[in-house]
């Protein structure tokens, strides 16, 4: 399960990475569900929709249990799934985000946004879950379990 200790964990170190590469982003940990944990925002982030990008990116990869940029792979499947966060941030096609997986399991999704690369976005979320003792996932992803979410 990704509690919130882990999700503290996590964001502080992607931004701890990002301080490192001299960037300001936004970072964002959500389940599976697409429910945000924790967001932190670093000073001289831009604005708010940088915030939202963060989400919308921690959403797409902790729903498809792939990167956030692999989200329309997932379209067909789970269509009906993305609906349900019309009222909140949208999941995000965007690359930033990687799935938190623990024991082969999907247990939510890290979104980062506001480098001035989404190379630089995704290179600090994959530090965030390193520190978990959670490996990022590869790019070329196996098929993965979801974690169950009440």
């Amino acid at each position: 399960m990704l509690t919130l200790l882990k999700a503290r964990k996590i964001v502080n170190q992607a931004l701890q990475r990002a301080r490192e590469l001299d960037v300001s982003v936004s970072v964002a940990l959500c389940d599976t569900a697409g429910r945000l944990i924790v967001l932190n925002q670093m000073d001289g982030s831009v604005d708010w929709e940088v915030d939202r990008c963060s989400m919308g990116k921690a959403v797409a990869a902790g729903i498809t249990g792939r990167p956030s940029d692999r989200l329309f792979e997932q379209f067909g499947v789970g269509a009906s799934r993305l609906t349900t966060w019309g009222n909140v941030v949208p999941p995000r096609g965007q690359r930033g985000g990687l799935p938190v997986i623990e024991g082969g399991v999907v247990q939510g999704g890290c979104g980062v946004s506001g480098a001035p690369t989404p190379e630089l976005d995704e290179e600090c979320a994959r530090a965030g879950i390193a520190v978990s003792d959670i490996p990022a996932i590869v790019r070329a992803a196996p098929t993965l379990r979801r974690a169950s979410v009440l």
